[in-house]
């Protein structure tokens, strides 16, 4: 027979449409995938650190207040003690919780990117200040620069299963605060359409970058219709102490419409204390004195409570990203902002290991597990970071992508109903093929039901060898050389880009 009978809907059809790729909502994984699951403290244990929280607030209160917050604050009800500090009374704190926004959409750069933090859906992505990259070659570290971040976001671009891109380095080479600010805000902006995050030194800065901001969104007040990054503002020096200019960054942002991070990221034993129920008031503390300001100045202004109560080492004073310790109250940070109704962040995927290996594979799966289990809508610092978060590795983005997706998979569980219990399904096998391999239900459900790594290895030993005998950080080096080759974003205009490199000082090489 030379007729060709293959139809649109046989292999062909069906390969082709793999290659291709689903739908976002049809994917086995996707952003906003619910959490919750695990609850490590109780709704008692809850009460009690909200209650000592707002104890602290109302008797301790927070020291170097800056006057825009005194303002707003004594006017609604509280005060100023003796030693300067700024008294919360629990009304004044309970109110800024009912006025806060309880949802919000962070926007990407192209809208079908963004993201919406609300209930206890879950997105993963990057942070850090570190200052360090990973050279795969030689394994050796080198300082981190404009260019690293930019590459980095471009990385971070082509991979699924990481939702936002958060500045996950230091652009070292920049000359002063303003340089690498603007820098900072650009290289990421220009690198990835993801929702993005940034940070700012000066309050002056603030309103340069949402400058630079419109004219890569097509002109002024662009930005503020559509706000694709979100501050990531470290306003505490714990404990209770606020940090002055983040401080006054804060109101900047809130001026510019700019979503805030309220980053509190006390180090237990050390800028908090041991006990971790102790380490995770005293952030609860922080991250509300901070909400309150925000509100009060702006009611419902876009806030993540980003509790990052971190842990240190006893024995060394040194931090430990990847312990079980801090695997826990990252969770039960992203647990109690929940319970209180306002987005969550937390950070998780913090190896201390230096490089990829089994130390950080099992410090990043544990603490990215819980923390999405637990339900955090952010999940920060949970791709490509190493060493405590003093060094990054482009390798290590991509592996992680493969883990966050993994981790994303459980999060979904298991769909219990008629067509996936597949009663009738076992009946046409076992009066049929004797196997599942070729059913429908099978080749229908192979891309929707499951999730297929990118650069880990699921090949047998002999296939494995074959195949070079590679390491999956060899494996993740060919895909970072490969986008970096040849991955280069558009969504910023050409011509609007030489219209910011002309009126900021950009480090950043031309784009071809």
């Amino acid at each position: 027979m030379t007729e060709d009978r293959r139809r649109p809907g046989g292999r062909a059809a069906r390969v082709a449409a793999r290659a291709a790729g689903l739908e976002r909502d049809l994917r086995p994984v996707r952003p906003g995938l619910t959490g919750g699951a695990y609850r490590p403290l109780t709704e008692r244990d809850m009460q009690q650190v909200f209650d000592t929280a707002l104890d602290l607030l109302a008797n301790v209160g927070m020291g170097s207040p800056i006057p825009a917050f005194i303002e707003v604050v004594t006017a609604a009800g509280g005060s100023v003690d003796d030693h300067g500090r700024l008294l919360y009374p629990r009304h004044v704190v309970e109110r800024a919780i009912e006025t806060a926004a309880k949802s919000w959409v962070w926007h990407g750069f192209d809208e079908d990117q963004s993201i919406e933090l609300a209930d206890n859906k879950v997105h993963f992505g990057t942070a850090g200040a570190a200052v360090l990259i990973l050279d795969h070659a030689d394994q050796t570290f080198r300082h981190s620069s404009t260019q690293d971040l930019y590459d980095l976001a471009r990385l971070a671009d082509t991979l699924d299963n990481i939702h936002f891109f958060a500045r996950p380095v230091v652009t070292r080479e920049a000359a002063d605060s303003r340089e690498l600010d603007i820098n900072t805000a650009y290289a990421s902006m220009l690198g990835t359409a993801k929702p993005v995050g940034t940070s700012f030194f000066q309050p002056e800065h603030v309103y340069e970058v949402v400058e630079m901001f419109d004219i890569a969104m097509g002109g002024e007040g662009e930005f503020a219709k559509r706000p694709f990054v979100c501050a990531n503002n470290t306003f505490v020096v714990p404990p209770l102490r606020f940090a002055v200019e983040s401080a006054e960054c804060m109101v900047a942002q809130v001026r510019v419409g700019m979503p805030i991070n309220l980053l509190s990221a006390g180090q237990a034993g050390a800028t908090s204390p041991a006990p971790l129920a102790g380490s995770l008031a005293q952030a609860l503390a922080e991250c509300l004195a901070a909400l309150t300001g925000v509100n009060l100045l702006s009611p419902g202004h876009p806030c993540v409570m980003g509790l990052w109560p971190f842990v240190s080492d006893l024995r060394t004073g040194a931090m430990s990203g990847g312990s079980g310790e801090e695997a826990v109250l990252a969770a039960a940070a992203a647990q109690i902002a929940n319970w209180l109704g306002l987005p969550s962040g937390v950070p998780a995927g913090m190896a201390d290991s230096k490089i990829p290996d089994a130390q950080a594979g099992h410090e990043k799966g544990l603490t990215i597990a819980l923390a999405g289990h637990a339900g955090a809508n952010l999940v920060y610092e949970s791709a490509g970071m190493l060493a405590s978060l003093l060094a990054c590795s482009p390798e290590m983005l991509v592996i992680d992508n493969d883990l966050l997706g993994a981790a994303n998979r459980t999060i979904r569980g298991i769909e219990v109903n008629a067509d996936t219990l597949a009663t009738d399904v076992i009946k046409d096998v076992v009066y049929g093929a004797g196997h599942f391999l070729g059913h429908e239900q099978t080749l229908r459900l192979m891309q929707r039901e499951y999730l297929y790594p990118m650069v880990g290895d699921r090949q047998s030993p002999d296939d494995w060898l074959d195949a070079g005998g590679l390491s999956v950080a060899d494996r993740a080096h060919a895909y970072v050389t490969r986008v970096l080759e040849t991955h280069v974003p558009m969504h910023v205009s050409r011509q609007a880009d030489d219209e910011i490199r002309r009126r900021f000082p950009i480090l950043l090489a031309g784009r071809p």
